[in-house]
């Protein structure tokens, strides 16, 4: 195998991941909200908004193995990424509760699941966006 057919199926391995990443965090939201009946707070709806086109980005990327898609993608994982982190930082009492936007409705500190004393979904959305953060730099490094 060649080194330029090396580093392209690296480049389609990357986009794969980062397609399967945003596909389970997208299925896993729709999982808890439509078949477990757990309403999504205000900061929720937010990651939502960001990570919900990047599965359909990256599956469009990933047939047309497409190089680009870190600068249509990078500011949607950085917004969810932000997002992400401010429900976290919520949700374990670093910021105080006045900051919340969810002051109607369901609380951003809602604790609908706690898998190993620890894994909740404000953390699993965290998770999630890192995961396609670091691949996407990684791509971006093997694509130039």
């Amino acid at each position: 195998m060649s080194q330029p057919q090396k580093s392209s199926n690296l480049v389609w391995i990357t986009l794969f991941l980062c397609w399967l990443t945003a596909m389970i965090a997208t299925l896993g939201s729709l999982f808890f909200s439509e078949v477990m009946l757990f309403p999504p707070c205000v900061m929720c709806w937010y990651q939502r908004i960001c990570m919900y086109p990047l599965a359909v980005i990256f599956l469009v990327a990933l047939l047309s193995n497409d190089k680009n898609v870190f600068k249509y993608a990078m500011p949607l994982v950085l917004l969810g990424l932000f997002f992400a982190s401010y429900h976290n930082l919520l949700y374990y009492g670093i910021l105080p509760e006045a900051v919340a936007p969810c002051s109607q409705g369901v609380s951003c500190t809602s604790d609908y699941i706690n898998w190993f004393g620890f894994m909740t979904i404000q953390l699993l959305s965290l998770v999630s966006f890192v995961i396609v953060f670091i691949l996407l730099l990684f791509l971006k490094r093997k694509a130039s």
